[in-house]
């Protein structure tokens, strides 16, 4: 642009400065004019060309962002779908478990007090096992009472329960079952010392019992 200011001067200098100039100097200075103004206009193209490539590239970087930005958020999202429906079904499986295990100790003592003995002594299981009186409660029955009555809030009345199926029925499958409930029942109570006396008790008593673990 400078140059072709400074020939447009010199042409008009030329001209009205009282120069002498021959039609073919000016004719030459004419011509030099164009090709300015033509160098000049291809500059301004190639630097609007390059400012549009530079555009263009910005907005292709900013949705390839964008895009990635989305997938993130929608990975993250169905990540933490599937561990919320993950630990959800693992919460069912636990529960139903929990309430299988109720369930059959509430059968088993249901039996029990409609046979009028336990069902391990009808069934002729070790005389170890058998009540001292055949009118007495099965170990089912006694270990469900005792259940229902700590989470009614008793657990002092659980705990005779639980005491009494150890000493009738010491090799019953719901003994090491019942000496954690008397260990709870004692954390109930807030009495940590004699908890953690009777958990050591289950460990040593039935070291090889799935209840062992909890004891620990």
């Amino acid at each position: 642009m400078i140059r072709l200011r400074s020939g447009a001067c010199l042409l008009v200098t030329l001209l009205f400065g009282g120069c002498l100039a021959s039609k073919g100097d000016v004719a030459l200075l004419q011509t030099d004019i164009r090709a300015l103004q033509q160098q000049s206009a291809q500059s301004d193209a190639q630097q609007r060309a390059r400012v549009e490539q530079v555009l263009a590239q910005l907005s292709s970087t900013a949705d390839s962002l964008r895009v990635v930005s989305a997938r993130m958020a929608r990975l993250q999202s169905d990540v933490q779908t599937d561990h919320y429906e993950m630990g959800r079904q693992i919460l069912q499986i636990q529960e139903l478990s929990g309430q299988s295990q109720r369930r059959l100790q509430e059968l088993r003592a249901s039996l029990e007090e409609r046979a009028g003995a336990p069902a391990g002594a009808a069934a002729g299981s070790a005389p170890a096992t058998a009540p001292a009186n055949a009118g007495a409660p099965g170990p089912a029955q006694l270990f469900q009472g005792s259940v229902d009555q700590l989470r009614r809030g008793s657990p002092t009345v659980a705990r005779s329960g639980f005491e009494e199926l150890l000493r009738t029925y010491p090799t019953s499958e719901d003994a090491p079952e019942a000496m954690i409930y008397i260990a709870e029942t004692y954390v109930t109570e807030r009495n940590q010392v004699a908890a953690d006396s009777v958990y050591r008790l289950v460990l040593q008593r039935y070291p090889k019992s799935p209840r062992a673990a909890t004891a620990r």
